[in-house]
């Protein structure tokens, strides 16, 4: 069977238990090269994982010819210099969600991808789960007829010391959750966001730990969100919910996001309750598996850049009704 040559640029925590492990669960994907800022945390994931070839920099990483697709977990706030680097390359691209700290930066990387030829795709594993699949073809099927509201949160322990602590690195709530929230929202309504209203509450170092927003669309549709990093310091506690209303019923949900596994939903029709149940496989292995597809045969990315880029829009304005970067 064919394989893609996959780099990893950077040794995050997020690579160590989530996608790396789906690397090695992906058909197509070959463990290639890993590149740290020191050779030795490099190495030691090479001989953890079982790459090939270890870099002490990223930017040999991105010169090395076999490569051909680039994973980027890096902090938020540095996905548009190396991004566009490895897109330069001609490095097809998959990065860490958010993408971007703002649209600005986000046009900045597919105008890039364009120019080169490559594809970038962001890096919102859930979203490639048979749940969500599941759940969006329930709702468009309108087996709970016209969607009128959406609720969901995402909520999960506070932090001792950690990036999404750092204003200056893109941290907080609402960029590390409520890109979950918003890209599900986006998921199941079809239509933009007119009206939008948010507040947060913020921490010493200026970063919001809570964030709520209620959204009006313009079908009419509106929809609500609760972040936070506020159930206790460094526990592993998280509350994960979502609750989509129709005309006709209504949908209930408490899997976790991202959650793999037998998971479960809900549809509710009067008092006639159906349950779902999906398997649901290592996410993140799906995500590797789409993108390294499209290397070989040509398969769309699942998440495209004009669903990116609205999700991202969206996130703008949360962010500045907040007051995130101002504050």
């Amino acid at each position: 069977m064919s394989k893609v040559k996959w780099g990893v640029l950077g040794t995050a925590n997020v690579a160590a238990w989530g996608t790396i492990p789906g690397m090695k669960l992906a058909p197509s994907c070959e463990l290639y090269a890993i590149a740290g800022r020191k050779l030795e945390k490099a190495e030691s994931y090479k001989e953890r994982f079982g790459f090939t070839k270890a870099y002490g920099s990223y930017d040999e990483l991105l010169d090395d010819p076999e490569v051909s697709c680039v994973y980027i977990p890096l902090p938020n706030d540095i996905h548009v210099k190396w991004v566009t680097e490895a897109l330069k390359k001609k490095k097809n691209v998959l990065c860490e969600k958010p993408l971007a700290l703002n649209a600005g930066e986000a046009e900045i990387m597919y105008k890039t991808a364009e120019e080169n030829g490559v594809i970038l795709m962001e890096a919102y594993a859930y979203l490639h789960s048979p749940y969500v699949e599941s759940l969006i073809k329930d709702v468009r099927s309108g087996i709970i007829g016209e969607v009128d509201y959406i609720d969901t949160a995402f909520v999960t322990q506070g932090y001792r010391e950690d990036f999404r602590l750092h204003k200056e690195l893109g941290g907080g709530a609402m960029y590390d959750l409520g890109c979950y929230c918003t890209t599900m929202i986006l998921s199941l309504i079809d239509s933009d966001p007119v009206f939008v209203n948010a507040s947060a509450e913020f921490s010493d170092l200026g970063v919001d730990v809570s964030t709520a927003s209620i959204i009006r669309f313009a079908n009419g549709a509106r929809a609500s969100f609760q972040v936070g990093m506020i159930l206790g310091e460094n526990t592993n506690s998280r509350y994960d919910r979502l609750f989509i209303h129709g005309s006709k019923g209504s949908i209930r949900s408490d899997v976790e996001y991202n959650q793999a596994g037998e998971v479960s939903y809900k549809i509710c029709i009067g008092d006639t309750v159906t349950e779902r149940r999906i398997e649901v496989p290592q996410n993140y292995s799906l995500e590797i598996e789409n993108l390294s597809r499209y290397v070989l045969n040509g398969e769309q990315p699942h998440i495209s850049p004009q669903f990116s880029l609205k999700n991202i829009r969206l996130m703008d304005e949360i962010l500045s009704k907040i007051g995130f970067w101002s504050e």
